[in-house]
């Protein structure tokens, strides 16, 4: 990198020799990860039983009653794709018989949460929704309900967007979060602990109405808050190349640097304290009427987590106070069993010495238990076994980018999937001593992602830093449970609201 490059970074306040490797990144791409085997149910995929989820259903109030639970929501995104399709009949000839999508919005549109919200918008604009639909105005509704002289969703984040409607009320999925948050990742304190991870331009606008929703919902289940924030860190952001691997510039010569999506939220949650974290993604909610199944699996797995974990924590005590073969012994049932490991080839010849390195190594790391859907054809990240660069094979969930699918094996296991990540998470980040784990020494940076994009009618090469729950979490040991479909409501497009499970 040659000396004017270097100042130039240094004076956009971001690293050189960071830069310097993402630009290698460009050069050389990323491996290809190799794949030994779907995870199925049997073999990387726990299929509760019923007894057991009673089980867990019956011990994680206590438990978790004695520790802190936080609820991590990844919230920053703003909702503009959500309305990709109302954006472009907005920009063209109005002409409804051109876009089905707009169509069933339209004919639907008294079963939108904002329909009220929209209603009182266009009335104080002398008209309404009901008039502006007689008079074929759609090109008017659609600005009121997009555009910043209306309601402004079109640069609303998702999670401050009315999603349900109750008898009494119209709820965002901030809101539902919140009502979640009370049911299971109530802790220590008889306290609900959630972080918002948000845009700079619209934390105040969460603050406010969350502020707003809180001290009902304290008085009513006699609970105590802390919400906090927090924004993805510029320093995280990535360098755009051109096509040639050169910094792509700006008009005013700066280097264009863009955030490198949900894999940089790792350094927030890196500096979240708290012994159980669940991780689950704003849009998907649910109604009250179909919580329950939802908050069943949240209990269900974080009460396996703190079980493994216990174990866990029981195993590397002993080992750390000696390694006769009983301890031994020990530690490798918890790695086998409860987090259902892989030993390697040759594991019973070593000597006690060098299979309790082994153990301590692979047991003092953070866990996540992650449900998993059966696959229903969505688009994301599935469980698989990959062999990893020691010769170890390790749980890990894939984007379909990083599997070759040119390659018979990989293809052959990619097509054998039967689970799908809905960004279902709970996570332990403390070791066996309380201390908490540094994060970020347990991710694999050879595991972003690059993607072409375009700016100013120039084409360049973005850089996603590996996904959160992705490479970001490659080191990390792993548990994966299968949870209903029910439990993965995703909202990707505004029509998604009339889903039945939206209603």
């Amino acid at each position: 990198m040659d000396a004017a490059l270097k100042t130039k970074i240094l004076s956009q306040g971001m690293n050189p020799d960071t830069v310097a490797q993402q630009i290698q990144h460009f050069e050389n791409g990323f491996p290809f990860l190799n794949i030994t085997a779907p995870a199925t149910p049997g073999n990387g995929i726990k299929v509760l039983s019923d007894k057991e989820l009673r089980h867990y259903l019956m011990t994680y109030p206590e438990k978790a009653s004695k520790v802190e639970v936080l609820k991590f929501v990844p919230a920053s995104g703003a909702a503009s794709r959500m309305f990709k399709d109302l954006f472009a009949f907005l920009d063209g000839d109005g002409d409804l018989s051109k876009s089905a999508f707009v169509q069933k919005f339209m004919n639907n549109i008294e079963n939108f949460a904002f329909y009220d919200d929209l209603n009182e918008v266009l009335e104080a604009e002398g008209s309404s929704i009901n008039l502006k639909l007689d008079t074929k105005d759609y090109k008017g509704i659609l600005a009121a309900l997009l555009l910043d002289e209306g309601l402004g969703y079109g640069n609303l984040p998702k999670g401050l967007l009315k999603f349900h409607s109750y008898t009494d009320q119209r709820r965002t999925p901030a809101y539902e979060h919140l009502i979640e948050g009370i049911q299971y990742a109530k802790g220590k304190g008889n306290t609900v602990k959630i972080h918002f991870t948000v845009s700079p331009e619209h934390e105040s606008k969460f603050k406010v109405e969350i502020d707003a929703i809180l001290p009902a919902l304290e008085k009513e289940h006699g609970c105590t808050f802390q919400i906090s924030y927090s924004q993805q860190k510029k320093s995280t952001d990535t360098i755009a190349v051109n096509m040639d691997n050169t910094p792509f510039t700006e008009d005013d010569d700066s280097i264009l640097f863009r955030p490198a999506g949900h894999g940089a939220l790792l350094e927030n949650l890196n500096d979240i304290s708290a012994d159980l974290i669940f991780i689950k993604n704003i849009d998907n909610v649910v109604p009250d009427r179909l919580k329950p199944t939802t908050v069943d699996y949240k209990m269900a797995i974080g009460g396996l987590l703190l079980e493994a974990q216990e174990k866990v924590f029981e195993a590397l005590r002993r080992l750390e106070s000696q390694q006769d073969e009983e301890c031994v012994s020990f530690a490798a049932n918890v790695f086998t069993n409860e987090l259902g490991g892989k030993l390697p080839e040759g594991f019973s010849s070593l000597s006690e010495e060098a299979k309790s390195a082994f153990l301590k190594m692979k047991l003092n790391r953070p866990i996540r238990v992650c449900g998993m859907v059966k696959n229903t054809g969505e688009p994301g990240g599935g469980p698989f076994w990959v062999m990893e660069d020691d010769g170890f094979q390790s749980l890990q969930i894939l984007e379909t980018a990083q599997i070759d699918l040119n390659d018979p094996s990989s293809k052959d296991h990619f097509n054998k999937a039967t689970h799908f990540n809905p960004v279902d998470l709970v996570c332990g980040t403390r070791d066996y001593k309380g201390e908490s784990f540094d994060l970020l020494e347990f991710r694999d940076m050879m595991t972003g992602f690059i993607t072409e994009k375009s700016k100013s009618g120039k084409n360049l090469k973005a850089l996603e830093l590996p996904g959160l729950w992705n490479g970001a979490m490659a080191g990390w040991n792993t548990i994966f449970v299968e949870v209903p479909l029910i439990t993965f409501n995703p909202v990707k497009t505004v029509n998604d609201l009339l889903r039945e499970e939206h209603q």
